[in-house]
């Protein structure tokens, strides 16, 4: 019980230590994004407990703001009136946190973030960046689909979160690479699927309904992308689609194995989780760390996804 009683799973509205943190102990309070949207966020969380719990110098207040930007900028001046010795912050948009970002860097808080950045005008209050680049995945997403397609073809993208760092970053290198890489493959419709299996099947269904012909199809992650998948099957025409995606689920890595999923970016929630931590206690300890800060995301295909393993997530 000892970190039990120092870490807070906030879907409550209200910030309290159910007990008081020693004075030689580093307290770390996170904020993340939507931990219910998806099996990667919550994985993540229970990664990073179970690091934070490893560790008898740390204790944790882990917040969780629900999607909602105002609930995370009120998490966040709750951490800062707290004290704590660090805060992580996994954006809802990365344009409306900068202010409460600002915030804490005026008192002396640093502020790593996590998975997804902050907008530019944020950088310069920031410890550090922790996570994958976004941008490099979806390169590696468009060099997939274009060797796939044999350089030509007609496809859809389904991107995630309006507004969100990382649907922006990923749509953005897969956007220029694939325009750079393969000039004849031509971007039918470009729709939101906001991180959501039954939203991208829907936004797949539309697609359906409008072109006779989709050759292949991108989705910002693989949650979405068998969403697409879905869809494409109960219409039947998935044969001969080309699907792929960006951080590899488990249901992702299922349909490859299957044949039905032609590649991803393989990202682990566990990694991410601890790159987090372990970068904020880099920073609190005054080494140098790079700004940006990113852990390795390989691409994966039915060619090579037996070197990885089965995603937990």
């Amino acid at each position: 019980m000892r970190k039990s009683m120092s870490i807070l799973l906030a879907n409550c509205g209200t910030l309290a230590l159910a007990g008081a943190a020693s004075a030689d102990m580093i307290r770390i309070g996170i904020t993340q994004n939507n931990v219910g949207i998806d099996s990667y966020q919550t994985t993540y969380e229970r990664a990073f407990i179970e690091a934070a719990d490893a560790n008898d110098d740390v204790e944790v207040i882990v917040l969780d703001a629900g999607g909602d930007v105002a609930r995370q900028i009120n998490q966040m001046q709750d951490l800062i009136q707290q004290n704590v010795d660090a805060i992580i912050i996994w954006p809802t948009d990365g344009q409306a946190l900068v202010p409460a970002v600002r915030s804490a860097y005026n008192e002396g808080i640093p502020v790593i973030v996590t998975n997804s950045n902050i907008a530019e005008a944020g950088m310069d209050f920031i410890a550090a960046f922790s996570g994958p680049n976004n941008i490099q995945q979806g390169i590696y997403s468009a060099e997939m689909l274009c060797e796939a397609l044999d350089g030509e073809g007609e496809i859809v993208q389904i991107t995630g979160m309006p507004g969100y760092t990382t649907a922006i970053e990923r749509q953005q290198g897969f956007d220029d690479r694939l325009a750079e890489l393969c000039p004849d493959v031509v971007q039918l419709d470009i729709q939101p699927g906001d991180w959501n299996r039954e939203r991208a099947q829907r936004t797949m269904e539309t697609f359906l309904t409008r072109f006779d012909n989709i050759d292949g199809v991108y989705s910002g992650d693989d949650n979405m992308g068998v969403g697409a998948l879905n869809a494409a099957i109960d219409a039947g025409r998935a044969e001969g689609m080309v699907f792929i995606g960006a951080t590899n689920f488990a249901v992702g890595y299922d349909a490859m194995e299957r044949g039905e999923y032609w590649g991803s970016v393989y990202q682990s929630p566990v990694d991410d989780a601890r790159a987090a931590l372990q970068t904020a206690l880099d920073v609190l300890a005054g080494e140098d760390v790079p700004k940006l800060n990113y852990f390795d995301t390989p691409k994966i295909t039915q060619e090579n996804m037996h070197e990885f393993d089965r995603p937990v997530f």
